[in-house]
């Protein structure tokens, strides 16, 4: 199945889409010269999408049961659906925010409309380096992924229901220690509840509810999942010095100090902290990085 999209002027393919995939090597995904190509388990079954550029055009090529699903979601896959109206007046409320708006003006916010992959992979990221979290993604993905149909060679997300009915310390080789495996098992276990949510206050309710879901958590989560512009990461170790420093000049900055600086820009709150990081803006380091860990060798 092909479906034909006409992005905005000036979009921006690859920004767009590279924080769909883990950095490096995702199984489940992939962005090159030949475009994206995602799997996913849809609502009627799985699939692989790919998108390639042809002339001013993107061609979305869906394979496998799930393809319908996939070609109807593909343009808000890849945020062709994203709504930056009312976001420039905003921007210009700070001048730095005002100059990155400008210089990302194609850049769109991605909305899967599929939870459970990026919960998976929000509760892995928790409390340690973006390294240890992927390196546990990648292992997780390709202990319970299986092949994905199309041409592109990649493995579904892992499903909920395999994830519950596994033993909490069967993670452990996987460099992921018992308190964010027993919060993935939760997850997992009501997965189907989550999946029917239906916008980011909703899913961030259920979620938060859940023992070992936090606010970082469910934000990292929705952010993908309806393309929320106002989901901020609460409880993230980088992102109020980032958003302190760079708004009021402040090396540090508490997640209240984050929020009052954010709060002109209330509607994309999210938004901003994602031009931040685009625009390589960083806090001041002070003492030594984080060290990488490895639970698999405790």
């Amino acid at each position: 199945m092909t479906r034909r999209l006409t992005p905005p002027e000036r979009y921006a393919f690859g920004a767009s889409v590279r924080p769909l995939l883990v950095p490096k090597s995702d199984p489940c995904g992939r962005f090159d010269a030949g475009g994206l190509a995602l799997a996913m388990r849809t609502p009627i079954g799985p699939a692989s999408l790919i998108v390639q550029r042809s002339g001013a055009e993107l061609v979305a090529t869906g394979h496998g049961p799930g393809a319908a699903w996939a070609m109807e979601t593909a343009d808000s896959i890849i945020g062709l659906r994203d709504d930056v109206g009312g976001f420039p007046e905003l921007a210009v409320r700070h001048p730095l925010v005002g100059r990155l708006a400008r210089t990302f003006s194609g850049v769109r916010l991605p909305a899967t409309a599929r939870l459970f992959p990026r919960l998976l992979r929000a509760i892995l990221e928790q409390k340690v380096t973006g390294k240890e979290a992927h390196r546990s993604y990648r292992a997780v993905c390709r202990r319970f992924g299986v092949p994905a149909p199309g041409p592109a060679d990649l493995l579904l997300p892992p499903d909920p229901a395999e994830i519950a009915a596994t033993a909490y310390w069967e993670f452990h080789p996987f460099g992921v220690e018992q308190r964010r495996t027993e919060a993935l098992l939760r997850a997992a276990r009501v997965a189907d509840r989550l999946e029917r949510c239906v916008d980011a206050a909703e899913a961030t309710a259920r979620m938060t509810a859940l023992p070992g879901i936090g606010p970082w958590t469910a934000a990292e989560t929705v952010r993908f999942v309806f393309g929320d512009p106002d989901a901020v990461s609460v409880g993230d170790f980088h992102i109020p010095n980032t958003v302190a420093f760079a708004l009021a000049g402040e090396a540090r900055g508490t997640d209240e100090r984050m929020l009052e600086l954010l709060e002109p820009f209330r509607g994309h709150r999210g938004r901003v902290c994602d031009l931040l990081a685009l625009g390589g803006i960083t806090a001041p380091k002070f003492g030594p990085r984080m060290p990488l860990r490895s639970f698999s060798r405790f």
